[in-house]
């Protein structure tokens, strides 16, 4: 324990996900010794993040307009919408450069447990947008998790009745690892998931 705002700045860092006890305190030291300037441009930074980005008013990515540049983008495929849960998948996604879609940022996953319930996501967002009948393939690409299945079913469910193709990303053995070495999860979806060579 530390005194003061030295501890208040510890227990702050350490709210952030990802960040335990011991690397708040780390990161709380290194900005204790990094010169004014650079401390000073990181909480210029942050504040300036919170006052000027929001969320695309189409499909809830991060930008600095109203529409971010994938939904302004007029050469992607306004027919497939790839579903993801969080801004930062999209990132991952683009990566690949495989995908000329639009997407839609659902803002998490169902968590029954964490009290995160359908009505805390952005479904009444992505079935408005798939009123317009340009849409023919929905992708859903959540995490391959207990939250991320849940809500894979849901909208499984949900978008069923709706004439459109429902797919989901293909899960199974990553390249190059051992049999030996999958979990009995990974291994039986990569059962199901197989294909003809």
């Amino acid at each position: 324990m530390y005194e003061g705002i030295v501890q208040d700045l510890i227990d702050e860092l350490g709210r952030l996900p990802g960040i335990g006890p011991k690397s708040a305190q780390r990161i709380a030291f290194h900005l204790l010794d990094a010169d004014d300037a650079a401390v000073r441009r990181l909480a210029e930074v942050l504040v300036q993040v919170k006052d000027t980005v929001r969320f695309c008013e189409i499909c809830g990515n991060v930008s600095a307009d109203e529409k971010c540049r994938i939904c302004v983008d007029p050469r992607r495929n306004d027919e497939v919408i790839c579903v993801v849960e969080e801004s930062k998948d999209i990132v991952a996604i683009e990566k690949i450069r495989e995908f000329r879609g639009r997407y839609h940022v659902l803002g998490g996953a169902i968590d029954p447990i964490g009290g995160v319930g359908p009505g805390d996501l952005r479904i009444t967002q992505l079935m408005s947008r798939l009123g317009s009948g340009e849409t023919q393939e929905v992708i859903l690409a959540l995490d391959p998790n207990i939250e991320g299945e849940a809500t894979a079913a849901y909208l499984s469910r949900l978008l069923g009745p709706l004439e459109l193709t429902v797919t989901r990303l293909a899960s199974g053995l990553p390249v190059g690892g051992d049999l030996d070495y999958a979990d009995e999860m990974t291994l039986g979806r990569a059962f199901l998931g197989r294909r003809s060579v």
